[in-house]
């Protein structure tokens, strides 16, 4: 069966999530791609965004304003607008927000997988204490956090 559709969306019309605390508007949808792949707009404050985490779809970032930390692997660089990065499937990425405005980048995952994910975790964690919830819903998406970095004795 054949989904795809020709899709406007108008600024302001795409449902705006609330995503670790970044924005996020899936501008088109893997329902409208037949899951080929999905594109998303996404607003970063300063430090916001996914911890490094891995998945089996490529994910490709291309900035649009202002600067994000990226890291790919054991790597950090900097991206800033006009900037493209892409991260193959199974490879360890994150990224946060690093300017002092807001970041903006428009994603495309392929084929089409984050969008359940970032609405279960728009639905579900409401604030800090619920961060925690994060890893679960990611495991339940296909989404493999890296555990956090154990601390060092002075």
């Amino acid at each position: 069966m054949n989904d795809r559709q020709v899709r406007v969306v108008r600024r302001g019309e795409a449902e705006e999530l609330k995503v670790l605390g970044a924005s996020v508007r899936f501008l088109c949808e893997g329902e409208h791609t037949s899951g080929a792949f999905s594109l998303m707009e996404v607003s970063l404050p300063r430090d916001a965004g996914p911890p490094p985490h891995e998945h089996d779809w490529d994910e490709a970032y291309f900035v649009t304003a202002g600067e994000v930390a990226f890291t790919i692997g054991r790597e950090t660089t900097l991206v800033r607008a006009g900037d493209f990065v892409y991260a193959p499937a199974n490879v360890l990425h994150g990224f946060k927000g690093a300017c002092d405005g807001l970041a903006r980048m428009v994603i495309m995952d392929a084929p089409a997988h984050a969008g359940a994910f970032f609405k279960e975790v728009d639905r579900t964690v409401k604030s800090p204490e619920q961060l925690t919830l994060v890893p679960q819903i990611g495991a339940k998406h296909g989404i493999r956090f890296a555990p956090p970095p154990v601390a060092q004795a002075a």
